[in-house]
């Protein structure tokens, strides 16, 4: 059973950062188990909008962004840790939404919101005034 825990999220005024964690528990007996080849990223959603991919990064570390919020977030990941993290910078009322962590067979699927992710977490709230 995989479960995934996001933390950090909270109330910044525009300019200012926030650091996204997430914490990746699974069972490798489980039947539904994510190993290491698994991309992760991040997704968010605000109240009346869709979905939208914001970044991800496989297992060699190769990571994308969305444009919106490339120059801003970063992505990183520590596969011995089962953690990942995403730097938030110079944040915009824009990216105020709810932030979940997702994992998926592939990057693409967890940036397109078109796909449904393999497996996210419950989300954690960003809210930039």
């Amino acid at each position: 059973h995989v479960q995934l825990v996001e933390s950090g999220g909270g109330s910044v005024q525009a300019g200012g950062s926030l650091r996204l964690a997430c914490k990746v528990t699974d069972d490798p007996t489980s039947k539904y188990y994510m190993d290491d080849t698994y991309s992760m990223g991040w997704f968010r959603q605000a109240p009346g909008k869709e979905r939208e991919g914001v970044a991800a990064i496989d297992s060699d570390g190769s990571a994308r962004y969305a444009d919106s919020v490339k120059g801003r977030f970063t992505i990183s990941r520590d596969i011995t840790k089962n953690t990942l993290h995403l730097q938030m910078d110079n944040l915009k009322p824009e990216d105020t939404a709810m932030y979940y962590c997702a994992a998926d067979a592939l990057d693409l699927t967890i940036l397109n919101p078109l796909y449904p992710v393999g497996f996210s977490g419950q989300g954690t709230q960003v809210t930039v005034s």
